[in-house]
């Protein structure tokens, strides 16, 4: 018998392969600069290294903003770069 898949909030909306990253600039229209920081493990010393890769968001509605905490999925190529669109925005920082 297997086990039951895991639900998240991304599948039960049905994307596939989504990302949690945050928005790091947001000055071109409708496209969003997105860090995701993830854990690697160094092949010769076995130590987890901070890593992060850099993605190009298609935002429709320009909803996100520099800093927000934001969901992506992958799409279609937009253009040269861009193959990632907004899913939704997690949640937005603090202001002082």
């Amino acid at each position: 018998m297997t086990p039951a898949p895991q639900t998240t909030a991304a599948t039960e909306a049905g994307v596939k392969n989504s990302q949690v990253g945050v928005v790091s600039s947001d000055k071109r229209d409708k496209t969003r600069r997105v860090v995701v920081t993830f854990s690697a493990k160094h092949p010769k010393y076995g130590k987890y290294i901070r890593r992060e890769t850099v993605l190009h968001v298609h935002d429709e509605k320009n909803e996100s903003r520099s800093g927000d905490r934001v969901e992506v999925a992958p799409c279609r190529p937009m253009s040269k770069t861009k193959r990632w669109t907004l899913v939704r925005v997690i949640e937005r920082p603090v202001q002082a």
